[in-house]
């Protein structure tokens, strides 16, 4: 008779909960997972999410594409399994949705539709856990070489994270199953890592958000792979470093949240380069995410203007070719209609008195950074 192993948690993401159950997927116990359910119902609820970690129905081992009928728009493809949910020491302080994926408080929150203003205590929170997140990000940064899978940084950027005492803010967050979002070539965002091997002139987005003492921090940049690339991958990269420059810039009180994506597309525009619609810009802070909601492209509607006090992400996303997305069927992957290039670059932003702070600035160490466009 087996012992029971104190202290284990279910692996469905849809609970997360202390067990002592030996309830363990069958084609688990095959392949040497070690994944262990509080009951039937859990197993069942967590299947669709769970299977994801399984090789092949042949238990060969090898690395395969988990959607063979999925029509891609470009070369990249999904690379299982993946890993098991990292886990998260228990001393560390975590949101809502750490175990069963549900975040109810920032859900609450949404129905006010208020942009929350912060005081001098929360902004110093708040400048604290932006200071960690871009020393995370800088970690993980520097790890991108021809070679390492996106899974490899995933591991870097969990390690890093709970390391300086926080939570990986994307872990769990509707189920989303990894500590990091990584984006390759023509995935605009919310690419979940897995077994992708880098590749000399691929472009990778590392999307880093952290919860600390209460509080988030967001940002992400676009990191060239190796020396070789094509010179209208630079120009999208480039364009969308400089998009979000230039949005930072109009910052200050009195500015419009609706008048950032005029700014941003013109100059989109210029540089022969697309504006994602789907995705925007939003509040941090005390919520992953809040309002304003900050669209990039021209001509919006949203509502809000900018007071001090006010904290929130600018993340354009550009694409080489056109606008429109698709999502793959794991419901996080969002790529390029078309199958070319995407960029992004976010920062999180405090409104001061007298214009805007940078909360995640880069610095002098802070690996990356621009490239000359090849004529």
């Amino acid at each position: 008779m087996q012992e029971k192993i104190a202290n284990v948690r279910c692996s469905s993401l849809q609970c997360g909960k202390v067990t002592d159950s030996m309830l363990k997927c069958p084609i688990c116990l095959k392949q040497g997972i070690e994944e262990v359910f509080c009951g039937e119902s859990c197993f069942k609820d967590g299947y669709k999410q769970h299977k994801a970690l399984h090789y092949g129905t042949d238990g060969s081992g090898e690395v395969y594409d988990p959607f063979p009928k999925f029509k891609y728009t470009g070369k990249l493809k999904a690379q299982y399994p993946l890993s098991p949910k990292r886990q998260v020491p228990d001393e560390i302080e975590k949101p809502d949705w750490a175990e069963n994926g549900l975040p109810i408080i920032e859900q609450r929150n949404d129905r006010t539709n208020k942009i929350p203003v912060y005081n001098k205590e929360q902004i110093k929170r708040i400048r604290k856990a932006c200071a960690l997140g871009r020393e995370v990000l800088d970690v993980a940064a520097a790890a991108v070489r021809p070679g390492i899978t996106t899974d490899e940084i995933d591991e870097i950027v969990h390690n890093e994270t709970i390391k300086r005492g926080a939570y990986p803010s994307p872990l769990n967050y509707y189920n989303f199953p990894k500590s990091v979002c990584t984006s390759v070539n023509e995935i605009i965002c919310h690419g979940v890592p897995d077994k992708y091997v880098l590749k000399e002139g691929d472009i990778v987005n590392l999307d880093v958000s952290l919860y600390y003492q209460g509080m988030h921090a967001d940002l992400n940049e676009t990191y060239y792979v190796g020396e070789t690339i094509a010179k209208d991958v630079i120009n999208t990269v480039e364009t969308a470093r400089e998009c979000l420059k230039l949005a930072i810039k109009m910052c200050k009180p009195g500015v419009t949240f609706q008048s950032l994506g005029d700014c941003i597309e013109k100059h989109s525009k210029s540089n022969k380069c697309s504006v994602v619609r789907t995705y925007c810009g939003h509040g941090v802070g005390e919520f992953f995410h809040c309002a304003p909601s900050i669209p990039h492209y021209a001509n919006n509607r949203t509502p809000g203007v900018m007071k001090p006090g006010m904290v929130f992400t600018i993340e354009p996303m550009i694409n080489e070719g056109v606008w429109q997305d698709i999502t793959w069927p794991d419901d996080w992957t969002s790529s390029t209609k078309d199958g070319k290039v995407s960029a992004q670059f976010e920062q999180t932003l405090l409104v001061t008195e007298n214009g805007v702070e940078v909360l995640t600035a880069r610095n002098k160490k802070s690996p990356g950074g621009p490239r000359n466009r090849i004529k």
